[in-house]
């Protein structure tokens, strides 16, 4: 019975929402609620909801503090110089700009952290996609895409779950799946050109002064500002401030409608503004050190990473602007995102709480696992990959690799499959578990980007599925499961 309720609400829940019948945050609290109630568990409902707040508090903290602190490295220049490069690749092109938020995504996932990726993607790609018309779905998914398939470094997780779990190493596990995952990588930049080529036929080979050039024009001297040449909109993107055939690669700041400064400019745009007032380039190498200190701390696992990036944020706050009112301004500038993705977060500890502590995760799992024929006993560990697809999407990390794997790896014990197969099969999966509504960072992807989750949920499965088969059919293949 509860095997059959916890699919039922699986299902509702992500039915509501990608019907956008209800929003992330209600369905998150109140489908599982309703659930709970129908179980005949209504009254440990706030037992239920407080332990999950309280497991997935830290994580609510780390991304508020690791907002707060991207979002300052973003303000203060730290990323203009990988983002000038990815966007004179691009130079307008749709095809180029897709590849290139791949190309962005991967980049910036070596630290690990999916939110980190995000913020720094969409804060440099939004832009573009948002000037010359873009879907933003293709820019969601091909960045969560690409990160999943990252998040399987060792520090990224999943990895290192998987080698807790089982007792084994780290690196037995990942270094072997290296041609898989890089077979993973290579699938993403292929969706990524084929995505592309599709938005170049829908919109044709454009420059952003074509862009501009289809949109009302504000007079020359509302788009003037910090250029110093009163020249307007398209000589402003020529002098050096437009990511089209001259290839200075920045992104504009002048008026594509919608909410506008006193200078004309469109807020949307100003992340990228090569003469914003929060840049600070003589403090660059400082900011650099303290990234690299504060991901290098990470890895080490010197303090929870909360902890690091509560001191991070702090520190990168009081160097950079060292002012109060300036101090005040950075945060107010990032309130939003926070708030959407703290409150997300703990929406989300209501259904994981309920899913957990009613019994639903144990009982689906043991179900998965008993459904499986003894005749695919020696073949477990392909088994064990093509499952990671569904449960690392509707369960957590911590619930697929502590609950579900050590059964399916002791399954695999009986028929002569080696701990290390399953444990690098179960990794097959990370692409499509990047968008599961159950990893905050998504929510941090789909809020700046201003993406339905509904939206980008069904654009994005079907396109993580399939990069996900590539990766575990590339470990079949080389022998590595």
């Amino acid at each position: 019975m509860l095997t059959i309720l916890g699919f039922a609400m699986i299902a509702t829940f992500l039915v509501l929402i990608m019907t956008k019948k209800m929003s992330p945050i209600a369905a998150l609290v109140l489908i599982p609620a309703l659930f709970c109630v129908a179980v005949g568990q209504g009254a440990q409902l706030g037992d239920y909801v407080i332990e999950g707040v309280g497991n997935l508090a830290p994580t609510a903290a780390m991304l508020m503090f690791a907002i707060v602190y991207f979002g300052v490295m973003i303000d203060v220049g730290l990323f203009d110089p990988i983002v000038r490069g990815i966007l004179k690749f691009c130079q307008a092109d749709p095809m180029r700009i897709v590849v290139g938020t791949a190309l962005l995504a991967a980049i910036v996932s070596l630290d690990g952290d999916g939110s980190t990726t995000f913020m720094i993607t969409v804060s440099a790609m939004y832009p573009l996609y948002k000037r010359l018309k873009m879907s933003l779905v293709v820019m969601t998914g091909v960045a969560a895409t690409a990160n999943g398939v990252m998040n399987t470094l060792p520090w990224g997780g999943p990895t290192a779950r998987a080698a807790t779990a089982l007792k084994l190493d780290a690196s037995e596990i990942f270094v072997p799946m290296i041609p898989a995952l890089a077979m993973g990588l290579l699938a993403v930049f292929v969706l990524a050109y084929v995505l592309g080529i599709r938005e170049r036929k829908r919109l044709g080979m454009l420059t952003l002064d074509e862009a501009l050039a289809r949109e009302p024009q504000p007079e020359p001297e509302t788009v003037s500002a910090g250029t110093g040449t009163g020249t307007g909109g398209k000589d402003r993107l020529r002098k050096g401030t437009g990511a089209s055939a001259s290839g200075t690669g920045e992104v504009p700041g002048t008026s594509t409608g919608g909410t506008e400064n006193e200078d004309g400019d469109d807020e949307e745009f100003q992340g990228l503004d090569p003469d914003r007032s929060t840049l600070r380039p003589k403090l660059y190498w400082f900011n650099a050190g303290l990234t690299a200190a504060l991901l290098t701390a990470m890895i080490m696992e010197l303090m929870p990473i909360p902890v690091l990036f509560l001191l991070g944020a702090a520190l990168a706050l009081t160097v950079n602007f060292p002012h109060m009112p300036d101090q005040r301004a950075r945060i107010a500038a990032h309130a939003d995102n926070v708030l959407n993705v703290s409150g997300m977060v703990f929406a989300a500890a209501v259904f994981t709480g309920v899913l957990t502590g009613t019994g639903m995760v144990e009982h689906m799992a043991d179900w998965v696992v008993g459904a499986v024929p003894d005749a695919m006993g020696p073949h477990m560990a392909i088994v064990t990959g093509l499952l990671s697809l569904p449960l690392t999407y509707f369960m957590s990390n911590d619930g697929f690799y502590f609950g579900v794997l050590p059964v399916l790896a002791e399954a695999g014990a009986a028929h002569g499959v080696s701990p290390l197969e399953i444990a690098r099969a179960s990794l097959a999966g990370q692409a499509l578990h990047m968008s599961s509504p159950l990893v905050p960072a998504v929510y941090v992807l789909v809020g700046m980007a201003k993406v339905e989750f509904g939206d980008h949920t069904r654009f994005t499965v079907k396109w993580a599925v399939l990069t996900s088969l590539v990766v575990l059919a590339a470990g079949v293949l080389f022998g590595i499961m």
